[in-house]
């Protein structure tokens, strides 16, 4: 009969159709690797994600709204299980590989730097080869995680995680799903927060998205995901085009409304000079890099290595090192 993972692919052969891909007809890695007995190499991936440092640094990485009082606002963590939740519902739904968009949801935001899109931005302009958290997702599982080696994921997964903000025109259909939910996920979730935090009531929301799409959050999310489903079932994976009109809508709203509001953005203006600071500090002090970081200096360049460090922080800690590095030890008086 075989071992589990063969079990598992022969399965896959028939609950697979032919526009998804079928883990044993994968690109394969780029270190070969002895397949696992009980796991499909989709799964491998999957597990090497979810057990890595760089996942679980996500659950104290912002994801719209910089130290937010409140336990029930998204993290960049809570943010990629809800959209690995909508592509696993999608990818099921129109019989493609589950396991592979799992992987790539899994993986799509690792490179993301501390205080949300506020510190990318501000990453971008302060490294001088700019920077795109797509791009450092790549970088931490094919480099940076597991102390240099990287976590040596197949090659769809790869180019999944790479390619799931702008999309390439050679994605896999698992890959086109994962963009599809990243997208439907945090203008439902981002708003979801900006009503918790005060900042727009349910009336704000402009009548016809709330017509087309419902008043609560599960709502919008299952009125898009089911069109998504209807209109990928026998060919591109799409919304229709009442609801792409109606998603352009609602993105725009949300741009206008809470990622450009002063009240949800309103310590921003922080985020360049606190990570700058930390930036400064240790490509003028490499010395005190931690070791990791020193030797990857001596490979890809100071700057490249400073710029994975900082990219790699939580929110706390860029404060915590910020503090340490240029806040004075307050005097005692006595």
């Amino acid at each position: 009969m075989g071992c589990a993972r063969e079990k598992r692919e022969a399965l896959e052969r028939i609950m697979v159709k032919g526009r998804g891909v079928l883990a044993c007809e994968s690109r394969g890695r780029a270190e070969a690797e002895e397949p696992c007995s009980v796991r499909t190499c989709f799964q491998r991936d999957i597990d090497r994600i979810t057990y890595c440092k760089s996942f679980r640094r996500l659950k104290h990485k912002t994801q719209v709204f910089l130290q937010p009082e409140g336990d029930h606002y998204r993290t960049r963590l809570t943010h990629t299980m809800e959209v690995t939740r909508l592509a696993r519902t999608v990818a099921r739904a129109l019989e493609v590989n589950e396991d592979l968009t799992e992987a790539i949801a899994l993986g799509h935001d690792l490179g993301h730097t501390p205080f949300g899109h506020a510190g990318e931005r501000a990453l971008r302009d302060i490294h001088p080869g700019g920077f795109r958290h797509y791009e450092q997702s790549l970088r931490v599982v094919d480099v940076l995680e597991r102390g240099g080696r990287g976590l040596n994921l197949c090659y769809e997964t790869r180019m999944g995680i790479l390619n799931h903000t702008h999309g390439a025109p050679d994605d896999t259909e698992e890959a086109t799903i994962v963009r599809y939910a990243d997208r439907i996920a945090y203008i439902n979730h981002d708003l979801d927060d900006a009503m918790r935090a005060g900042i727009l009531r349910t009336e704000d929301v402009p009548a016809d998205i709330r017509e087309a799409l419902g008043d609560r959050n599960s709502q919008r999310i299952n009125t898009i995901i089911t069109d998504l489903i209807a209109n990928s079932a026998d060919g591109e994976i799409k919304l229709s085009p009442p609801m792409t009109e109606i998603y352009d809508k609602f993105h725009t709203f949300m741009y206008e409304a809470v990622y450009y509001n002063p009240v949800a953005k309103g310590e921003e203006s922080k985020v360049k000079g606190i990570l700058g600071g930390i930036y400064d500090y240790y490509v003028r002090n490499p010395d005190k890099l931690p070791e990791e970081y020193r030797m990857l200096a001596e490979r890809d360049g100071l700057e490249r290595a400073v710029c994975d460090y900082v990219a790699g922080m939580t929110d706390s800690y860029a404060m915590e090192t910020y503090g340490r590095l240029f806040i004075p030890m307050s005097w005692t008086v006595k």
